[in-house]
């Protein structure tokens, strides 16, 4: 691929399929293309034992519908025990992600039990002594955000800062990132007429210009990435790390998905995977890195919704690629087994453009994993509401 990206590659490695290669031959294929992160949306046992002494590091996940039972100490407790410890140290797991995009449900039960439970996995790694090894967080779509451009007005929904506060407490007192989802595409699928192309796939365009702080976006995820930092900003925690734990193109749609081609699928993760090369932070934070996981390894033939869903994939299911990024696989290293999967993991998802904001599908699961694209256009997204309508429109101009 890129010298020096192969080095760098964060993956999410979803499994809503029937016909995906076994654990043990994902190991090969994965080293094959330079991954050394690998988020999980469960913790399958199948795959960290496969995964042992291989040095990729691992993102494991609480599923949104274990969130009440693990509020309990000694459930999670029990938890972290089978799903973390007893595949430590030969498997790196680093990180505990508990609960997928769980303040976009709209669900007030499900939302009361997140920092709960995250707090119960917390006191369970100090127990084993794992904290130091270990963190725990939790991923958000970006409709969390009720402003979002341009990015230094970016800003929490207004009904979540009672929650999201004391969220953000604890990921400062223990050392913790904050995950978002962050999926331009959908900006782009939802307004291919008002969203330049070249802006969305890092490609040169000329950009535009946040009025407050004077710096120049050439690309939307950055913009993205920068509104967020500025919301965690307004509320106090501006020294928090901000990692995209989902981002990425569909190389595949239905005649009415503009843009999921191979072509701006190539351009997009392409793109993407160069600045992460060139270890680029964003406008705002230059000087941080670009802690990003790209999704997914593998297209996934049982996710429901269009057919974007299950084409976001880097690889077929038989381990080849499912377009060309500029590299070759190792002959040798294609899955050649398949595990027959059908595990409840996946994601949902969001995205922004200048006018709008991506919000999460409502779903029908408890484990936030299903369609990325389930929601009707007009739930996904939303108008900003303090950005005055000129501005829009002078923005889209100059952009355009």
């Amino acid at each position: 691929m890129y010298a020096g990206v192969v080095n760098s590659i964060g993956i999410n490695y979803g499994q809503i399929a029937n016909n995906l290669p076994s654990p043990d031959a994902v190991v090969p294929l994965a080293k094959s293309i330079g991954i050394t992160r690998i988020k999980l949306y469960d913790a399958d046992p199948k795959v960290l034992k496969a995964f042992a002494n291989s040095g990729v590091e691992f993102t494991v996940c609480v599923g949104n519908e274990y969130l009440a039972k693990i509020q309990d100490p000694g459930k999670a407790l029990d938890w972290v025990k089978s799903n973390v410890q007893t595949f430590m140290p030969a498997t790196k797991i680093t990180c505990i992600f508990v609960g997928n995009e769980v303040l976009t449900f709209n669900d007030t039960t499900m939302t009361g039990n997140l920092l709960p439970a995250m707090q119960s996995v917390h006191t369970a790694l100090v127990t084993l002594g794992l904290d130091k090894q270990v963190t725990v967080t939790t991923a958000h779509s970006l409709s969390i955000l009720e402003t979002s451009f341009p990015p230094s007005a970016g800003a929490f929904r207004r009904d979540l800062k009672n929650c999201i506060s004391p969220i953000l407490d604890f990921h400062a007192k223990t050392g913790s990132p904050f995950l978002i989802n962050a999926y331009p595409y959908f900006a782009y699928k939802s307004s291919p007429k008002q969203v330049p192309l070249d802006y969305v796939l890092f490609q040169p365009n000329a950009g535009s210009l946040d009025p407050a702080t004077n710096l120049h976006y050439d690309n939307m995820l950055f913009a993205q990435i920068d509104a967020v930092y500025a919301a965690l900003g307004s509320l106090g925690y501006k020294k928090l790390p901000v990692h995209i734990s989902e981002t990425g193109w569909p190389s595949k749609g239905d005649q009415d998905e503009a843009g999921a081609t191979p072509e701006n699928a190539k351009k997009y993760n392409g793109n993407l995977l160069k600045l992460i090369c060139q270890n680029k932070g964003t406008p705002l934070r230059p000087s941080s890195d670009l802690n990003i996981y790209v999704f997914a390894l593998f297209n996934e033939n049982m996710k429901p919704g269009p057919s974007s869903e299950r084409n976001f994939g880097l690889l077929k299911p038989d381990g080849t690629p499912a377009y060309s990024l500029g590299f070759a696989l190792n002959s040798s290293s294609s899955g050649n087994g398949n595990s027959n999967s059908n595990s409840s993991s996946g994601s949902g998802q969001g995205g922004i453009n200048p006018i709008t904001i991506g919000s999460s599908p409502p779903g029908s699961s408890s484990n936030g994993y299903l369609s990325i694209s389930s929601a009707p256009s007009t739930e996904r997204y939303h108008l900003i509401g303090s950005i005055p309508m000129l501005w829009l429109v002078l923005l889209l101009v100059k952009v355009l």
